[in-house]
């Protein structure tokens, strides 16, 4: 199927619909006021709270930081198991959001708690002004930077022999190519230990459409020409929808995906079957399958993004992450 049969989006401005305007220098100016922010709260002594959370900056320069979540049990001195840990990486097309924003805060709050985890969120740069591979980059270095357990709570309470990487929409295609980058440099990554991956509707797309873009083209949550623009705005210029880092089935990452198998990893990808990118989500998992890699698949009712929408499908998801966990044992015993 050709990109001329893609259905016509006349009425939908992607500017309008993802509220920012381009400026002439490149840059974008961003609304925000439809995706509040909520503060960290990292005081013990507030015992409403089941998770501490804090802000700690990565790299200065470049202005990256991480939002980490602590479950308020392993605070207690009878809880003497230490947490896997999980990366995550949070969704809005590489161009808009932030770690900070509620929705990712409430998701990776409960995800700490049901598993439970330390849940390390990188605010990592966006497009356009640091476009592909930036996000990818800064992934790594925060990988390097949690290895060196220079904060408190990861040399407290994290075991570093259990990662892993976790992100929805752009932030499990950043999952996916930084699970592919660690894998191989796994020894610089040392005593870091990374276990697996957990894609929540991840990103991905491609030059011909498939069946689920055409049929769900005009999707109101996630129509093809908002995208069509997200990756226009976040590849590398020149480049199409079929680079690498937008389609996984070219490039040199199918051969890394061997070394998946060889480190034994598993991997999780979930998604909805009324999100146009459907179709993108069961290759990928049949991809990963056929190299020999333990894969795991959800495909729920649902669209695109409701894996961190607080709704039933959000349960379901969580569920499906702590079963995931459960199944290689990473839960802590008598929680």
């Amino acid at each position: 199927m050709s990109e001329e049969s893609t259905p016509t989006h006349s009425t939908i401005d992607p500017y309008k619909f993802l509220q920012i305007v381009p400026n002439a220098d490149g840059t974008l100016t961003r609304d925000s006021s439809n995706h509040p922010s909520i503060v960290a709260i990292p005081d013990p002594g507030d015992h409403t709270l089941l998770v501490l959370s804090k802000d700690v900056l990565v790299n200065q320069l470049n202005n990256t930081w991480v939002r980490m979540f602590l479950p308020r049990q392993a605070l207690d001195s009878s809880f003497t198991t230490k947490l896997p840990l999980i990366v995550h990486f949070h969704g809005g097309g590489f161009i808009i959001l932030s770690a900070a924003i509620k929705q990712f805060h409430d998701f990776c709050s409960n995800i700490a708690i049901e598993i439970p985890a330390m849940v390390v969120s990188l605010n990592y740069r966006l497009a356009p002004e640091h476009r592909l591979p930036a996000a990818y980059n800064d992934a790594m270095e925060v990988l390097h930077w949690i290895k060196t357990a220079q904060d408190e709570w990861l040399q407290k309470y994290v075991d570093f022999s259990c990662c892993f990487l976790m992100g929805e929409s752009a932030g499990g295609n950043i999952a996916y190519h930084t699970g592919l980058r660690a894998a191989a440099e796994v020894d610089n990554l040392l005593p870091l230990k990374i276990k697996g991956l957990i894609l929540n509707s991840p990103y991905f797309g491609g030059i011909n459409r498939t069946e689920s873009e055409l049929r769900l083209g005009n999707n109101p949550v996630s129509p093809l020409c908002v995208n069509d623009l997200m990756w226009e705005l976040s590849l590398p210029i020149g480049a199409d929808r079929d680079h690498e880092y937008c389609n996984p089935t070219v490039g040199g990452g199918l051969k890394l995906l061997d070394q998946f198998k060889l480190l034994g990893w598993k991997v999780l990808v979930t998604g909805g079957n009324e999100d146009p990118l459907i179709d993108r989500h069961i290759e990928l998992t049949k991809l990963i399958a056929e190299k020999g890699v333990k894969v795991v698949s959800r495909f729920d009712v649902g669209g695109h993004g409701t894996p961190i929408t607080p709704t039933e499908l959000f349960k379901a998801i969580q569920s499906s992450i702590k079963s995931f966990f459960l199944s290689l044992a990473m839960v802590a015993e008598g929680v």
